[in-house]
């Protein structure tokens, strides 16, 4: 069996899923076969396994760390959100159905043995297990059927690093009260303590590490600096959707809809120099755009009525009208066409106007297509046309079925088929992850350019699977410099392959 180490935090966002993505890639390094688990992930940014199942994006970034294919067992429990009170539930990567909190919190202690079925599957493969946790393990509220906290760690026998976030302050008192708010048991579970996300000199933090560690009776294993690098992120907690930076020659704005989903499509663009990239929340903050995305939701239904009232609508419709190119992807595909319809009550139930720019219609029924393509575009008329040949692969994670009535398709399939739609300045597609090759973020970019009239020398983005490599290198040399992994082993009971003679 496997050995384990668990990161937990004192809240969301304190940086556990990168520091298990860091350990993932280290331990990988220095010559063991890891792989990530999470028992139960609530995030709306996902991705298909090669076998056909859904599972959250922040274990699929660990297992590329680790270097191996990501598996739905490290992720048996998914919660996608659909409203502030409920989430569709996905074990093993399939849909069990879409539930309230509470409903939910009844239900999980039924899912316990598939969780484990799962964590001791992969434990038998692999020499480490790399568990991350979910919120803080003080939820006391939560404690009772607990599976992802101190549950996990007890039924794993994991012993436990607790991060803690400094850069939004109050980072001694919520590792202090974290650990005091644990029942004995579980304090004892607590191997080391974790500084996350730190800026500026250590010799000043020194002091307080001192009293911390002998207030609680812990050691503190490292102080992990804020660190520069582009890791997909898990969640609407990205500060990729907050805006700003430099600005490029090609201005792109994303939709930030109430339910933006799998946003990790666009971070290629957000990379290229020539591209600045920016999440626009009202008509004011669109602007005048070169292209308008339309991204990703977990409730088209809810999103759409939130596009029409919030102006945002409007203002898209204004772009498409003066010519401006606007793309559409699964959530944003379904809204750009005729109608959205829910005979079934998958996402409320009732019918609504799209906005008219494709002439397609979407029915939303139970079963959710999970599946990956590869193919190649079309484009053969219209704003799009030079994205014609242009080779892609992809996935699609969605639970509509969109009808063409007219126009052209966007792509064939390997398999023969045709997907998505287009007319004029703007094409819809289910598929997700289509940027992460280079070689249609080469293509766009390059027609943007034209657009406007920019002669631009030719240029290769580098594929976003490679760029993802070097940066989880970048990551495992941050926390390498940061922790005291001599330490790490040894509550795993190894020995550290590096440790100094």
């Amino acid at each position: 069996m496997a050995n384990a180490i668990m990161i937990q935090g004192t809240a969301s966002n304190a940086g556990k899923s990168l520091l298990a993505a860091g350990l993932c890639r280290i331990f990988a390094q220095d010559g063991y076969k890891v792989a990530p688990f999470k028992s139960q992930n609530m995030a709306l940014n996902s991705a298909i396994t090669p076998d056909g199942f859904e599972m959250g994006r922040a274990q699929v970034v660990q297992s590329e760390a680790a270097g191996v294919a990501p598996d739905v067992r490290m992720n048996p429990i998914l919660l996608k959100p659909t409203s502030h009170v409920g989430s569709q539930v996905i074990v093993n990567g399939v849909p069990r159905g879409t539930m309230a909190a509470g409903e939910y919190f009844r239900y999980r202690k039924s899912l316990i043995p598939e969780v484990m079925a799962a964590y001791e599957s992969l434990a038998a493969e692999y020499d480490i297990i790399v568990i991350e946790g979910a919120g803080s393990p003080a939820e006391i509220n939560l404690r009772q059927d607990d599976i992802v906290n101190m549950g996990m760690a007890r039924r794993a026998n994991a012993p436990v690093l607790l991060c803690g976030d400094i850069d939004r302050g109050g980072v001694f008192a919520s590792l202090y009260g974290t650990v005091k708010l644990l029942e004995p048991d579980e304090q004892a579970r607590i191997k080391g303590l974790i500084i996350n996300k730190f800026r500026g000199d250590v010799d000043i933090l020194r002091p307080g590490l001192g009293e911390l560690e002998r207030l609680s009776g812990k050691p503190v294993l490292g102080v992990v600096p804020m660190l520069d690098v582009d890791v997909d992120d898990e969640d609407s907690l990205s500060h990729r959707l907050s805006g700003g930076g430099r600005v490029g020659l090609v201005d792109i704005a994303v939709v930030r809809l109430p339910r933006l989903s799998n946003f990790t499509d666009f971070n290629p663009l957000e990379r290229m120099e020539e591209v600045t990239l920016r999440y626009v929340r009202n008509p004011r903050e669109l602007g005048h755009p070169d292209l308008v995305l339309l991204p990703g939701t977990k409730n088209t239904m809810d999103d759409l009525r939130w596009l029409r009232e919030s102006g945002m609508e409007a203002a898209v419709l204004k772009h498409a009208s003066a010519g401006g190119a606007v793309i559409g992807i699964c959530g944003g595909y379904q809204m750009l066409g005729n109608t959205v319809s829910d005979p079934d009550g998958v996402e409320g139930g009732g019918s609504l106007r799209g906005l008219g720019l494709l002439p397609a219609d979407t029915v939303f029924q139970g079963e959710k297509t999970r599946t990956r393509v590869t193919g190649a575009f079309r484009a053969p008329e219209g704003l799009f046309r030079s994205l014609a040949g242009v080779a892609f692969e992809g996935y699609e994670i969605h639970m509509g079925r969109t009808k063409r009535l007219a126009g052209q398709p966007l792509c064939r399939l390997e398999n023969g088929q045709e997907e998505g739609a287009m007319q004029d300045n703007v094409f819809g597609t289910y598929l997700h992850g289509l940027f992460d090759e280079g070689s249609l973020t080469e293509a766009l970019a390059s027609w943007l350019l034209a657009r406007k009239g920019i002669a631009q020398e030719a240029f290769r983005p580098q594929s976003h699977r490679e760029y993802q490599q070097s940066q989880y290198d970048l990551l495992a040399d941050a926390v390498r410099a940061s922790l005291d992994l001599d330490a790490v082993y040894q509550v795993m009971g190894l020995a550290n392959p590096n440790q100094k003679k």
